[in-house]
């Protein structure tokens, strides 16, 4: 009988709690661009009693996620994959936010687009960020979605000086990557796959952390006290989205986005606080 085969690009708290709840029952393909991060949480789920296999993975490089697409292929059936590297705005520069939280996207979309199972399903972490923005529409939206991942950034509204801030880089790129998952999703569809895409708010883990003090701290939790929730979300909630969009149960739902954010964004559209700058 052929492996089930379940990969996760990303391996942070979001990307850990996915493959505990994925993981039994499949092999685990786990994937980073920090190889000793990597090494740790692969030795730590093996300790667990899941099979993981585990290689680096440049998000950004056609090449390495191609590759990273072929290992899948060739353990055995490729029946979830599950998208959740990124970068956030306070991390990083415009130039980086586009080409691993826009163009990483595009490439695993793409990649595993050609290896997905009949009956697989793929998951995508955008952001809730994406709902901060104004929608792009008519033909810049159908470029965006549909072109080759490789011209992707080549597009004259990709370009950096496009983007006062890395926050709105950040934003147009989930939104763009909510684009792509739609485009994709007809395409994953010709082999009998789905892919989806879910949109976290505030979720607490060692990344949301590292976030310094001041401007961001402080939007961040004018957003959390007026959410519904009243608070920040968990990675295993994230997880939990994550299996249910992967399974059987979440059958007729095709090239779509979860939010799953406390109520945030019904805050923010219903005017009970301001458009963020995070």
């Amino acid at each position: 009988m052929s492996q089930n085969i379940a990969v996760i690009t990303g391996v942070g708290g979001m990307g850990q709690a996915i493959a505990r709840r994925i993981g039994p029952g499949a092999h685990l393909l786990l994937a980073d661009l920090n190889e000793e991060t990597l090494d740790t949480v692969a030795g730590q789920l093996r300790d667990e009693g899941y099979e993981v296999t585990s290689q680096t993975v440049d998000v950004a490089s056609h090449e390495s996620v191609g590759a990273l697409a072929e290992r899948a292929a060739s353990l055995g059936e490729v029946r979830s994959v599950v998208h959740t590297a990124r970068l956030p705005p306070f991390q990083a520069d415009v130039p980086a936010i586009l080409t691993v939280d826009l163009l990483g996207v595009a490439l695993v979309l793409e990649e595993f687009g050609k290896v997905v199972a009949p009956g697989g399903a793929g998951v995508v972490i955008a952001g809730m960020a994406t709902y901060h923005h104004p929608p792009v529409s008519g033909t810049d939206a159908l470029e965006l979605a549909t072109i080759p991942a490789d011209q992707l950034l080549s597009l004259p509204i990709l370009a950096p000086g496009n983007f006062v801030m890395a926050s709105y880089a950040y934003g147009f790129a989930k939104q763009v990557s909510l684009l792509r998952v739609q485009a994709a999703s007809t395409i994953w569809g010709a082999r009998g796959a789905r892919v989806n895409a879910i949109s976290p708010g505030v979720i607490g883990s060692p990344m949301s952390q590292a976030e310094p003090n001041g401007r961001h701290a402080a939007a961040l939790k004018t957003m959390i006290d007026a959410s519904n929730a009243g608070r920040s979300g968990t990675p295993a909630e994230i997880a939990a989205a994550a299996e249910f969009l992967l399974s059987p149960a979440a059958g007729f739902i095709c090239g779509t986005d979860l939010l799953v954010d406390g109520g945030v964004v019904a805050a923010l559209r219903s005017g009970r606080i301001g458009r963020p700058t995070v």
